[in-house]
This record gives structure tokens, sequence and C-alpha cells, in this order.
């Protein structure tokens, strides 16, 4: 079951002395520097310990599926925000910045370099507060190289973003996307 994607503003505020509040609690602040450190775990594994970058995400609370695979040089902002289901795929240097929830389906694979960003500022609010909403990549979905994904986006069913693409918006099941913003090229060919 995949995530609303409704987006969330949280208010920061300034402190006594005119600076941004952090938009997040301090122990949600301090967890993450602790995972900060123990995340070098994951990052500098052999490629072939998935086991062990599951059980080290699962210690910090991410939700993986035991067929999920995690290659090394993975960065994951915060760890309790991850759903991975089977034979889910997050490729070697991929960002993760989930202050909301990113959601990746049954066989999905999320290739090298690609960004998956959960987050922005309001950006008309002299504020600037954090909004969020989560990402849910569906079953079958495949982002090849590069590809940013936004906050708030679905990638429909067995759907193909192509090398660099740029998603802001949704992208419907089976549809080939590539650009910047991305645009639907075609359908996916399947048997």
């Amino acid at each position: 079951m995949m995530a609303s994607n409704k987006m969330t503003h949280t208010s920061r505020g300034v402190d006594r002395g005119g600076h941004a509040k952090s938009s997040f609690p301090m122990s949600q602040r301090l967890s993450r520097q602790v995972w900060k450190v123990c995340s070098i775990l994951i990052t500098v594994s052999p490629r072939p310990f998935h086991a062990w970058r599951r059980f080290v995400l699962r210690c910090f609370g991410a939700k993986l599926h035991s067929t999920a695979r995690i290659y090394p040089g993975v960065r994951i902002w915060h760890p309790a925000q991850l759903i991975m289901h089977a034979k889910s795929c997050l490729a070697e240097r991929v960002e993760v910045y989930n202050p909301a929830v990113v959601e990746i389906g049954e066989g999905a694979t999320i290739s090298q370099g690609t960004w998956l960003c959960t987050a922005s500022h309001d950006f008309d609010d002299p504020e600037h507060p954090l909004v969020t909403a989560p990402i849910n990549i569906h079953r079958g979905a495949w982002l090849a190289g590069d590809v940013f994904v936004g906050p708030g986006v679905t990638v429909g069913e067995e759907a193909v973003a192509l090398a660099r693409a740029v998603l802001v918006k949704d992208v419907g099941p089976s549809d080939v996307v590539g650009g910047n913003p991305a645009k639907v090229l075609r359908k996916r060919a399947l048997p």
C-alpha cells in the first residue's frame, strides 16, 4: 500500500537571534546525527553485502523486504522513512533525501546517481518553511541513471524514466518519460 502524496508545511519560525529554527524536533536531529556516523557501515560495505546493509538500515527503522537490494554508496537521510518491497533496488550513489516517506514497490529499480527528494521550501513565504510530500515508486518501475524525483511524485507501475529525467509531476503506468521537466514519450512495450 503506497503512502498519500499530500504536501505538508512545517513552520520554522525564528530564534531570539533572528535565525531560522530547525524544521525538525531535537530528538529526530539527534537520531539523524547518530545515523550519519553509522551510515558509513553501508556506504563502504562490499558490493555483495545486501543483507548487512538491510540489517543496518533496519536498526534505524527502515522497512525492507528480505529481497530488497541496497548497493554501496547509497545515502539515505532518514532510514525510518524508507520502505522497500520485494526485489526492489537502490543502486550505487542513489541519494534518498526523505523527511517524508519514500516507498519503492516490488521489482522497482532506482539506478545509480538518482536523487529522490521529498522536501523543498515554500519560497513564497518569507520564512521559507519546509514543504514535504512522499515519493511512491510503484511495482516494476525503472528510474534510469541520474534521474531527479521531486516531492509528492508517484511513478506508476512499469513506468520508465530515462537517464537524467526530472520528475516533478506524476508518471502514469507504463509511461516512458524523459527530459527536463520530464514529458511522456511513449508507452512501454511489455510482453
